[in-house]
């Protein structure tokens, strides 16, 4: 099976998803504008509170634009996907400050849109790097917050990547996780599923009551909140979804 993150169409499109003014992405007044702007909630909605970190993880970055976000907060901010067509996009964007999309309107039509980055931030803080989040490299260190975005469904092992978390993450540091939970076997077996399925007895298991369990006793829970985004496809043919994000605290006093 080909990659869907290495197309052409992806990339767009999550180009326009990260990138896109609110024109750009809905032009529609009574479309669902409140779910616009994805990649930057994922981080302004938390971080306020979590307050300024040393160094910031951006697992799954795509095209990057939650990284960026980051550093308004970070003094140093990594992103890391699997993607070369989106890591190559994303280091494109940190060169120039522009974001060249070609959004697609109907068909084969599309239209040219280049978007700059607010001069607020400083591009020169984050890095960005293809990369495993299943298998990162050994010296990549640690953090103090890691954010991973509609990541968990879309990798082999959810568990094992949360059980890194114990590692990946200071004492006191912070995971921010977000997902609308869209379990596919195409993308992760059904047997390492977070939820999604029943017991032998027939109970719903819940995923966030799975990643409680697969987090184990480092990491307490400090928040749940729905967090919707749109995603457009072309002009009249979008997804609306909502992820489900929480923020987890490692505990000080776990031992690396």
């Amino acid at each position: 099976m080909s990659n869907i993150y290495e197309t052409e169409t992806l990339v767009s499109q999550y180009l326009l998803f990260h990138y896109g003014s609110a024109e750009d992405q809905c032009p529609f007044p009574n479309g669902p504008r409140d779910a616009l702007f994805y990649p930057i909630r994922c981080v302004t909605e938390f971080m306020p509170e979590i307050g300024p970190v040393k160094d910031a993880l951006d697992l799954g970055c795509a095209v990057g634009r939650s990284t960026f976000e980051l550093t308004r907060w970070a003094q140093r901010s990594i992103g890391i996907d699997l993607s070369n067509r989106f890591i190559h996009a994303a280091k494109e964007i940190q060169i120039s400050g522009v974001a060249r999309i070609h959004r697609l309107e109907q068909g084969e039509i599309t239209t040219q849109v280049e978007r700059s980055m607010p001069d607020s931030i400083d591009r020169a803080k984050a890095s960005f790097e293809v990369g495993d989040a299943m298998a990162l490299r050994l010296d990549l260190g640690a953090f103090d917050l890691v954010l991973a975005a509609n990541l968990i469904d879309r990798i082999r092992s959810p568990k094992l990547l949360l059980g890194s978390f114990r590692n990946l993450i200071r004492p006191d540091g912070f995971l921010i996780l977000a997902s609308p939970y869209t379990w596919l076997e195409e993308f992760t077996p059904k047997s390492e599923w977070l939820g999604g399925t029943y017991s032998k007895d027939g109970q719903r298991i819940d995923t966030l009551e799975e990643i409680g369990h697969a987090l184990g006793s480092d990491f307490t829970l400090q928040r749940t909140t729905d967090l919707p985004f749109l995603i457009r496809e072309h002009e009249r043919k979008y997804q609306w979804s909502v992820a489900q994000a929480t923020v987890w605290r490692r505990k000080a006093q776990a031992v690396t």
